[in-house]
């Protein structure tokens, strides 16, 4: 049995402490706030709101099954699911809205209304979407990106073509689609992968398959009863939380970490795994000859973007709008290339509105609406009151013309959510929400390593490193770390008998 330090509760440290504490290990969590799951924290007012901080869609079910399968059990031993219908709105232009159905055969029949001869097309797109979807969960996904090898599987090289790794996103749907508002729908995804769609590959149109053939599911309570199942499973396997409990360095020596500083504390530790912020971990708790990548190495990196997030209580029930709406009145080129290319606040912005209270009524008092919205911007951008206030306004007058009622003087909670906060909380390298892009060159082995190549028994997890940005990525990341360092146990205990 070996003790081990994981540095961070979101989900992939949770996730590596599950599978270390299920091995037998003596596994410590230290969290530097005050409650677990990272972004996935939740916010309870006195006013009786509870906001989930950070993630709020619910897709790929399969790897949360697989995940809570792993130890025995189900999700629904936790929390219980919803399947939206519908799915999700989008918001276009003269408060035009598209009702994103959960059922396909209405999806098909949806698209069929907008472009003649879609409905087929769109079919042939999902049928494509999923077998990427297949191989990519069965293949691709669970490597830990350290050697090509690992790609060495004859259904990977045998349709290494169909899996597009070098085609645009952007192409492979404007190939089966021509009407904007499909197209918009169908590019939607990949703009939380952190990339514009044309510099996405063709690959991720998987999360075409997981959003609309898969569902987009609601665990009720909120993201936080995941987080809240995660820790059930971990505390029933041992591991032992430490929170407000900031590591300020990692102790090495001869080329082997032996703990971490905690308040001032050295703590003696077999190996550490960060699931902190990759660039925080090894700029601030590590000397520069000890790190894997240089400051010039994360500045040319593209990262994903960043948000202003506003959480919102209302005194009063809102009229036409679902859990999910996407308000795409402006032009998401436009708003992706101020994300992307020539980062600024936007000037046409696009956002989103999450109203959980229209499915959960533990989310807010009675007679009262829960409201999260999030508008994706640039990372590092210039953080200010006033900045959040002019894009409050703006938001609150596009949720007031599209309900058709009003908002601003019934909001009895109030609190933003930016750069700043993200840098202050996560550590978060620029400010970034959501992590490294998917780009072609940000994709599988060329992402930061899961492993210290200086260090041999500190590895890295979560959003920075394989396989990349999303709660089911950050899932399947802390398993991965968690057979890594499960690996490396073997081989020194090997070494030393």
């Amino acid at each position: 049995m070996a003790r081990i330090a994981i540095i961070g509760s979101g989900f992939s440290g949770l996730s590596a402490a599950c599978y270390l504490s299920k091995a037998g290990h003596e596994v410590h969590i230290f969290e530097k706030n005050a409650s677990i799951g990272g972004r996935a924290r939740q916010m309870n007012t006195d006013e009786g709101y509870i906001f989930d901080m950070g993630p709020s869609w619910y897709w790929m079910p399969d790897v949360f099954e697989r995940f809570f399968a792993d130890f025995g059990h189900k999700p629904s031993d936790f929390y219980s699911l919803r399947l939206l219908n519908p799915s999700f709105d989008i918001v276009f232009p003269e408060n035009e809205t598209m009702h994103v159905p959960a059922n396909f055969e209405e999806l098909c029949a949806m698209f069929e209304s907008i472009e003649n001869g879609s409905a087929v097309k769109l079919q042939k797109f999902m049928d494509d979407a999923k077998f990427k979807y297949d191989v990519g969960m069965s293949k691709l996904i669970y490597k830990p990106g350290l050697s090509l090898l690992e790609f060495a599987d004859y259904e990977v090289i045998s349709g290494a073509l169909r899996l597009e790794l070098f085609s645009s996103f952007s192409k492979h749907v404007h190939k089966y689609f021509t009407h904007p508002k499909l197209i918009a729908l169908m590019e939607f995804p990949v703009l939380f992968l952190g990339a514009m769609p044309q510099d996405t590959p063709a690959l991720y149109s998987l999360m075409n398959y997981a959003g609309l053939k898969l569902g987009t599911w609601y665990p009720n309570g909120g993201f936080g009863k995941v987080i809240e199942g995660m820790a059930k499973v971990a505390t029933n396997s041992g591991t032992k939380f430490h929170l407000n409990a900031a590591v300020t360095k990692i102790n090495h020596q001869d080329g082997k970490a032996t703990g971490v500083t905690v308040s001032g504390e050295n703590l003696n530790f077999d190996s550490v795994v960060s699931s902190a912020d990759y660039h925080h971990t090894e700029s601030k708790l590590l000397q520069e000859e000890d790190r894997n990548y240089s400051e010039k190495y994360w500045d040319k990196k593209t990262f994903a973007p960043s948000s202003l997030i506003y959480y919102l209580g209302l005194n009063k029930r809102l009229k036409n709008i679902e859990h999910h709406t996407l308000f795409f009145e402006e032009d998401l080129d436009v708003h992706s290339r101020e994300i992307y290319k020539q980062p600024q606040w936007p000037t046409k912005p696009l956002f989103y509105v999450c109203c959980p209270s229209k499915t959960d009524n533990t989310v807010a008092p009675a007679g009262h609406e829960n409201i999260f919205m999030l508008m994706p911007i640039a990372t590092d951008l210039d953080d200010s009151e006033e900045m959040r206030e002019k894009y409050f306004k703006l938001m609150i007058e596009r949720l007031e013309k599209q309900t058709g009622d009003s908002v601003l003087e019934h909001i009895d909670y109030k609190k933003s959510y930016c750069v700043d906060d993200f840098k202050l909380d996560y550590n978060s390298y620029k400010g970034n929400a959501y992590g490294l892009a998917n780009t072609l060159m940000q994709t599988a082995n060329l992402k930061p390593k899961i492993k210290n190549k200086k260090i041999k028994n500190l590895f890295y997890t979560g959003q920075l490193t394989v396989p990349g940005p999303g709660v089911p990525p950050s899932l399947i990341s802390g398993k991965i770390v968690a057979e890594q360092v499960e690996k490396n146990l073997k081989k020194a205990y090997e070494k030393a008998i």
